[in-house]
């Protein structure tokens, strides 16, 4: 999946990064660590990323976040690392319409 890796930015402030993915079929898959709230004695509430754990979002053409695919109507989260190979497998397979006959 790296060949559809088109962009990699820092998190809106939070620790770790975002990766973007654009697919020839139009789709894309934006890919952020997961995080988990948690807090101390100086900070109220902090974000930390969860190791080894991700949350993708499905973009459509225009980048924008979509949430009416086969594939899903929200973000997905709480992913290791071959799960979310596999999503993006299916993102790149998805077509133009949203749906999918191959969601394995």
């Amino acid at each position: 999946m790296k060949r559809y890796l088109v962009e990699t930015k820092p998190h809106r402030g939070n620790p770790g990064a975002q990766r973007i993915y654009k697919f020839p079929n139009g789709w894309g898959a934006s890919v952020v660590p997961e995080y988990k709230l948690s807090t101390s004695n100086t900070v109220q509430f902090e974000s930390k990323p969860v190791t080894g754990l991700w949350e993708v979002a499905i973009l459509d053409a225009d980048g924008k976040l979509c949430y009416d695919t086969a594939i899903t109507d929200d973000v997905v989260r709480n992913l290791n690392d071959p799960e979310v190979d596999n999503l993006l497998g299916q993102v790149s397979r998805l077509l133009v319409d949203g749906t999918s006959t191959d969601l394995s």
